[in-house]
């Protein structure tokens, strides 16, 4: 059961527009995997995640620096069908393809902000609405500067790819 809950995001990420690089899981989710399903730590993952972003390098033990201020917000994404399509392109029904991919079945949107974010190079995916563990991250294919004014930043719907087992 667990195995259908993973997850690693990888390439094909549009951020005003952005694109990523093939992302990892972090330390911290590598060992709740490996304890959950081959040892007897049970890891129950979190009902909601939180995608955020950086402007700073993460790493599979790192953070890097999380974007703050100016209206800054992790954006929460329930598990849910309606929220991911399966690795056969709809958000009904269990995923059914060949090629172990799901993506976000609707956009998710930042805040729009009210302050200079900087310059954001990498995005993960959180377990918490703040503090909390990375579980992914990655960088971005080009860096997007965000400004005071600019309009809320936006994954598109199927921009942000899940892949497991390719």
């Amino acid at each position: 059961m667990l195995i259908r809950r993973l997850f690693v995001i990888v390439a094909a990420i549009a951020l005003l527009p952005l694109g990523a690089q093939g992302a990892a899981f972090t330390d911290y989710l590598e060992n709740k995997i490996l304890d959950d399903l081959l040892r007897t730590t049970a890891y129950s993952p979190p009902a909601t995640h939180y995608v955020g972003l950086m402007t700073s390098a993460c790493s599979d033990s790192a953070a890097g620096t999380e974007v703050s201020g100016g209206s800054y917000a992790r954006v929460a994404v329930s598990k849910a069908d309606a929220s991911y399509k399966g690795s056969h392109g709809s958000a009904t029904g269990a995923s059914s393809g060949t090629n172990g991919t799901a993506s976000n079945a609707a956009a998710v949107t930042f805040p729009a902000p009210t302050a200079n974010w900087g310059s954001v190079t990498h995005w993960g995916i959180w377990d918490a609405a703040s503090s909390g563990n990375l579980l992914v991250c990655s960088a971005l294919t080009v860096a997007k500067t965000i400004n005071n004014g600019d309009a809320a930043p936006s994954f598109a719907i199927d921009a942000l790819t899940v892949q497991v087992d390719n």
